[in-house]
C-alpha cells in the first residue's frame, strides 16, 4: 500500500492518461497479461504508432512497463498502478468529505438557519 502523498504531477499524469478510452482499454487488456505493442496495434483502428503513443502516455503515468524481449516490446501493468489511482481518489473524496463536515458544523451553529427553518416549518402566517 501507498503511504505517501501523491505530488500533483503524479496524480495529473495518471488521471491524464485514464481520461482516454484507448488507454483504459489497453490498460484492461494488460491486466490479462503480458502482450506485445504490436499486438495491441492488431486490435484498434489506428496505426501502431499512435498505439505506441498510448502505451507510452501509460508508460510516463507509471501505469504500465515496456520491457524488450527479443524484437518486440512486451506491456505489462504495474501492480501498485491502481493503488496510486485510488489513493489519488481516496485523498479528494477525503478533502470533500471534510469541507462538507465543517459545512454542516457551520449550519448548525448559524443561528439565522434556525430561524429561517422554524419560518418554513410553522407553515405561512395568514
Amino acid at each position: 500500500m501507498v503511504v505517501d502523498e501523491l505530488s500533483d504531477e503524479t496524480v495529473d499524469r495518471l488521471f491524464h492518461a485514464l481520461a482516454d478510452t484507448t488507454r483504459r482499454d489497453i490498460l484492461r487488456r494488460c491486466v490479462r497479461g503480458e502482450l506485445s505493442v504490436s499486438r495491441l496495434a492488431e486490435a484498434y483502428p489506428m496505426s501502431f504508432a499512435a498505439v505506441q503513443k498510448h502505451v507510452a502516455v501509460l508508460e510516463r503515468a507509471g501505469l504500465v512497463a515496456k520491457q524488450r524481449s527479443g524484437r518486440e516490446q512486451l506491456v505489462r501493468t504495474d501492480p501498485d498502478a491502481v493503488g496510486r489511482a485510488r489513493q489519488a481518489l481516496d485523498e479528494l473524496e477525503s478533502a470533500w468529505r471534510g469541507r462538507v463536515d465543517r459545512m454542516a458544523r457551520l449550519l448548525a451553529e448559524d443561528p439565522q438557519t434556525e430561524e429561517t427553518e422554524n419560518d418554513t416549518t410553522e407553515g405561512p402566517e395568514r
